[in-house]
Parts: structure tokens; sequence; C-alpha cells
């Protein structure tokens, strides 16, 4: 099977990380907590991480490896040496619980850990459940301190011992680059069941690496430019732009470990001229709140990227006013690599999610019939970036694919007169109301647009007369009634579709993305 998106001779991610490595060694690759390393720099490390994984260790291609830190520098050279020596990497975010733990690590049949030491009594609490036999520890200033102690914390493998001991080793040449073999197990959020792993293959990542270079090739020119990577890097989205996509073009990510920390995050990218940018709603809007974001240096932006939730046009407005840069939107998934479709960057239809990326075939249908473009269906794809499975769940497998091989995305789109696609909201969240749909994404737009509310998020309560109500949940930047949000409502939005009851709350419940989990209003 020939992929012309995957350049000749480009057998593995492996292949594309070494080659990057090669052909851009002098230049700026990564930035972190003030120190930043060189592409031949990463190469070292990543190679001798690698060697000592597979001959102190004795991993092999095929093994599994979990990697539960946040975005340090670290991160890219764990992700790098896995591929190198043809593990499957498992991103883990460092926020989840003992339990959630204990499934994705058993579940994976995982060999292998690395994990920041101060998660490790998580870990430790749960390793007897697990299949783990090597942990791997390190700290945040790992990398500027050179420690190369023998054992890290509770007697663990110190992360900088792991390269020293592989520096002076000979990495073996792969023999096993299979483009359909499995090399990413991302694991879904779980919000409609079991966490399931989504078995993403080398052909999956590097098709959508090609996918979504041509459509912000302009802006991702070679060894010229500088992206802002404030998204973990264990989530799909920055770990296909920032550690795929601008890593493979010889371009420098400025990794931000702690983006809720506005103030830390401020100073660290005042430094850098940067051109690109990626993050969600929740993060441009908090950013724009800051008294000293607007005195960056937004002179080289030219590129901003949204994904992962709904972008609304308050906040594209806002972020367009404070840093002169237009926001291009984009949608995916786990399961899709996760591109499937983004705006022309400069050219943005607001409030769509652009065209689909080429070889990316869309449909819209109810009831598993097509309907006609410019009427509302739930979103099933096919493309080479799309999983060929759910990890050892045949039975889910099935359930999200159709009868002629699209993949069930369970969200409902629309395609307009453009050609564009506008995603309506999750299938699972619409509220009907006396028979009729009602579409959070659609309500909260409007909620956000009254000057006082800053973020706002909408579910349905059970109401004994109209089967469901409206209710919404907001943030405020001054006094405001709930009568008040409810007229300016009534403006827009037609009366089955206005919220019937108002909730000011300090914070709306989040994801470590930055994604407001409607779920957790639910059950309130």
């Amino acid at each position: 099977m020939t992929n012309v998106l995957i350049a000749p001779g480009i057998n593995s991610l492996a292949d594309m990380v070494e080659k990057s490595l090669h052909d851009y060694a002098d230049k700026p690759a990564f930035s972190c907590l003030g120190q930043t390393l060189t592409f031949a720099q990463i190469d070292e490390k990543s190679r001798a991480l690698g060697c000592y994984l597979q001959q102190k260790i004795k991993l092999k291609a095929g093994d599994v490896i979990v990697i539960q830190l946040p975005n340090l520098t670290q991160y890219p050279i764990a992700v790098y040496a896995a591929l190198r020596i043809g593990l499957i990497i498992v991103n883990t975010n460092p926020l989840y619980t003992p339990r959630e733990m204990q499934h994705q690590f058993k579940d994976s049949g995982a060999k292998a850990l690395i994990i920041l030491a101060d998660l490790l009594p998580k870990f430790e609490g749960i390793q007897t459940e697990t299949d783990i036999e090597t942990v791997i520890v390190t700290s945040a200033a790992d990398l500027m301190t050179n420690d190369i102690a023998e054992q890290g914390v509770n007697g663990h493998i110190c992360f900088n011992h792991a390269i020293a001991q592989g520096a002076p080793l000979i990495l073996k040449p792969r023999q096993y680059d299979n483009l359909d073999a499995p090399c990413l197990l991302q694991y879904t959020g779980g919000t409609t069941g079991v966490s399931k792993g989504a078995v993403l293959t080398h052909r999956n990542i590097l098709s959508n690496r090609g996918q979504t270079l041509e459509r912000i090739f302009a802006y991702c020119q070679p060894g010229k430019e500088i992206f802002i990577c404030p998204l973990p890097v264990y989530h799909i989205y920055a770990f296909t732009v920032n550690l795929m996509i601008f890593f493979s073009r010889g371009n420098l990510n400025v990794l931000i470990p702690n983006p809720r920390d506005m103030d830390a995050f401020v100073k660290a990218i005042r430094p850098f001229k940067f051109t690109g940018f990626s993050g969600i709603n929740t993060l441009f809007v908090g950013l724009c709140q800051h008294p000293e974001f607007s005195i960056v240096d937004f002179s080289k932006l030219k590129l901003t990227l949204s994904g992962g939730t709904a972008l609304t046009l308050s906040a594209s407005e806002t972020w367009k006013k404070v840093t002169g840069c237009t926001i291009t939107e984009g949608y995916g998934l786990s399961e899709t690599s996760p591109v499937l479709c983004l705006n022309q960057p400069g050219k943005e239809q607001i409030g769509t999610v652009g065209k689909p990326v080429s070889e990316t075939e869309i449909q819209l249908r109810v009831d598993d019939k097509d309907v006609a473009d410019g009427e509302e269906g739930e979103i099933v794809v096919k493309g080479p970036q799309i999983m060929p499975e759910y990890w050892q769940r045949p039975e889910e497998t099935m359930n999200v694919m159709t009868s002629d091989g699209f993949f069930r995305t369970g969200d409902i789109g629309v395609r307009l007169p453009s050609g564009n696609i506008k995603i309506v909201d999750r299938l699972k969240d619409m509220i009907i109301v006396s028979g009729f749909n009602v579409y959070p994404n659609e309500v909260e737009g409007i909620l956000v647009q009254h000057p006082k509310v800053v973020e706002a998020a909408v579910i349905g309560e059970h109401d004994e007369k109209s089967g469901e109500a409206v209710c919404c949940f907001i943030t405020v930047s001054g006094p405001v009634s709930p009568d008040e949000i409810i007229t300016h409502c009534q403006k827009s939005l037609t009366g089955y579709k206005v919220p019937k009851k108002v909730t000011i709350v300090d914070e709306l419940p989040k994801s470590t993305v930055g994604k407001i989990l409607r779920k957790e209003l639910r059950s309130r």
C-alpha cells in the first residue's frame, strides 16, 4: 500500500525522527524552563536512552512503554528513544488518579514506565496490579543538573543515569520497520465508559503529518518557526502537531509545563519572537485576560491553531484584537491521529472547522443514511489517519465502524455551501426539549457574547413538562443577574433554546487540556 503523504524511504516514525535529527542538527529543537537543546543534543540523548532500554533493560520491538510526564524536554527525548527501538508508546496524563493509571497500565500490558518523581507515590500504590517491571524516574530540573546518580527516588532508575549508561552503546539497526505496525496507544478520555486505547500506526501518524502540513505549509517553513506549545504533548493534538509536524520541519518548540500558571506562562514566552501558537478556547480567553499578555511581542505571530473543543466567536475576536493573529480552528479525535478538518490559515470561516484534509472522506448520516448538504447528521469518516482498532477490544471497534468502513465520530455536523464542516455538538450532549434538538455549543456561543460572561457550559436537566430543560453554568467578570442573562439569550435564541436556569459559579470543571466537562455538571 502506497501513500503519497509519506516520503519515499520513510517506513516508520523512527525514520522521520532520525532524518529530522540529522538534517537540522545545529538548530534549536526544544526549549523548556529556560533551557534550549538542539536537534543534535536531542539526537544524542534519545539515542542513548534508546540504547539503554534496548540493551540494558532488554525491551524489544513491539513492547509497550508508558510515558507519564508534563511538558518537559524529557518527554520528546523519551518518545524519540522509544520510537527508535520500535516500542509502542502510551501517553498518560500526569494528573490521573491511581485507579485510572492502573487501568491504563494493565490494559496496555506495559513493561516499562518513564514517570515524574512527584507521581511515584500514586504509581507505587498500584504497581503490583500492573506488569511494569522497569521504572525510570525524572525530576523537572534533571536536564539542567545532569545528576547521574545510579538510583532515582525509592531505588528506581534515574533518567540521567539511563542516558549516561546508554551513551557508550551503539543502537542496533532497525529491521522491524512496518508502516502498519502500532506505534501509539492513545487512550480516550473514557467519558462514555471505560477508557479505550486507540491503536495508532506509523502510517496513521505519518499520513496525518502530511495531511496537516499541506494545509499549513506556508506557516511551517524549515528551521524558521518558533512554536509555543502549552497543550500537553500526552494529548494527540500536541503530540502530532508539535512532536511530529513542527519538529520534523526543524522548528523550535517552546514547551510550557503548566499553562494554568498564567504568570509563569506569560513570563516564559516573552523572550521569544514566536511565529506559531496552539491552544483551545479556554486558554485563549484566560491569556487575553492576563494583564501582561498584551505587552508580549506578537510581531512575528502568523499562525494560531485551535482544536479539541469549540472555538467561540468572542474568543476568536478577542485574540485577534490582542495579538493581531487570526485563529485557525481544526477538528479531530484521538482515533483519527487527530486532524480530520482544518481551516485555511488567514482565510478562516469562523464557526467552522474548515474543509477535510486530503485523502479524507467525510459523510453526514442519520440512521446510517446520508443527509443532504446543509442538513445535520453524525460525522463519519474514512482516511489513512483513522485507527485500525481499539486495543484488544474487537466489539468496541465494531461498534464505531459502519458496515462500509467509515468511523463513527459521535459528533453532529453540517456541511456548509463553502464545503466547510460546522460541528454542531456531541451526539451524547444533545438536549431534547419537547421533541426539539438543542445543541449546547450554540447556546454557549450566545452566552459568552454577553459582555460580563467569561465562560459558559450548558446541560440538559430533567423536566416534567418538556422532558428536558436547558440549564447553564457561567463564570462572570462582574455583577450580573440570571434574569439579565436570560433576556440576553432571548434576543438571539428561539424560546425552547433559552436557558430556564442560570447558575453563576466561580469556575467551571475542566480537563487537564482545558475542555469544559459538562458530565461533571450533570452529576451535581
